[in-house]
């Protein structure tokens, strides 16, 4: 029997694992104990890893309806989407949030499209087999459905993302409708909204009283029916969450939404520790900030010292 798959990689696993190669009828078999975790870590590397199979809008759907968590991250670059991808993520969100963990703004509303488009090119590249969705930024989908589908299909055509997130619920769903006419998926949004600081007056959660969470659930069903393919939940109550997350037939992804919805999302920036401020919903996995801090100074100091470059960093 021919292994074409593994004489695809013949090369690799020869130079990466402990191999016995014997060659009969210029067939190749591999015989032996091969190091398969090094094999899986370059082959990951290549984008050939953990997701080799690229979700689509149907597979998280299908994800749901197993009772498979969904695991989401927002993040803006090319080095931590690789990371991400290799790590196995199953979607990946361009947020516009990036206005404040990249660009330094106080809120999202500056945002532009084209700083949007910039992060989605540099997260496609680093994540060429996960999902990607790219956040609409302030204003570019509100002010007609027209500018909102041209706007929306830039996304897709320059940004090269697999579809888009818009904030809104029973208020955008005639934009929901056609942008999914057009052919342009779309991942809803409701709860907590962002782009709305100003109007709102700060962040609020919502859904504790009873008027808010028949609201959320109204939001829910018109996303749902004018065809969203998931929905984002932030800042909704626990138990509103809950009631959502089962009594709709698409995927909830939560943040600051509690344990019962069917994905989770946080901003990269936040786990990793790198933010200013860690807000409650996040947990903070590891202090990045101090080892990148602790590094530089180091870095600092032996340059000062003259202690970089080193011979071995060095030429001759």
């Amino acid at each position: 029997m021919i292994y074409k798959k593994l004489q695809r990689y013949y090369a690799l696993i020869f130079i990466y694992t402990p191999t016995v190669l014997i060659i009969y009828k210029k067939q190749y078999w591999i015989l032996g104990c091969l190091a398969a975790k090094s094999l899986k870590q370059h082959l990951a590397i290549n984008g050939m890893g953990t997701n080799m199979k690229k979700l689509n809008v149907r597979d998280f759907k299908l994800k749901k309806k197993k009772g498979e968590k969904i695991a989401t991250i927002s993040l803006y670059d090319f080095p931590t989407a690789q990371i991400a991808e290799n790590a196995g993520m199953d979607l990946i969100l361009v947020g516009d949030s990036l206005g404040m963990t990249v660009l330094g703004y106080n809120t999202t509303i500056p945002v532009t499209i084209e700083q949007c488009l910039h992060h989605c090119g540099a997260v496609v590249r680093g994540a060429p087999n996960t999902f990607i969705v790219g956040d609409m930024p302030f204003c570019s989908y509100q002010k007609s459905i027209e500018s909102a589908i041209t706007n929306a299909a830039r996304f897709l055509q320059e940004g090269m993302v697999d579809a888009v997130k818009i904030e809104g619920g029973k208020t955008m769903a005639e934009t929901i409708t056609a942008m999914v006419r057009c052919g342009i998926p779309v991942c809803a949004h409701i709860g907590l909204l962002p782009q709305r600081v100003y109007a709102e007056g700060g962040y609020k959660i919502v859904g504790r009283t009873d008027e808010e969470a028949e609201q959320l659930m109204v939001d829910a069903m018109a996303v749902r029916d004018a065809g969203a393919f998931a929905i984002v939940l932030e800042g909704v109550t626990i138990d509103a969450a809950k009631r959502i997350t089962e009594t709709i037939d698409i995927p909830t992804i939560g943040i600051a939404s509690g344990i019962h919805c069917d994905g989770q999302i946080q901003v990269l920036h936040d786990i990793l520790g790198l933010s200013n401020y860690c807000p409650r919903h996040a947990k903070k996995y590891v202090d990045l900030k101090k080892i990148i801090n602790d590094t530089m100074s180091e870095y600092i100091n032996e340059i000062k010292e003259s202690k970089f470059p080193a011979p071995e960093t060095s030429f001759k």
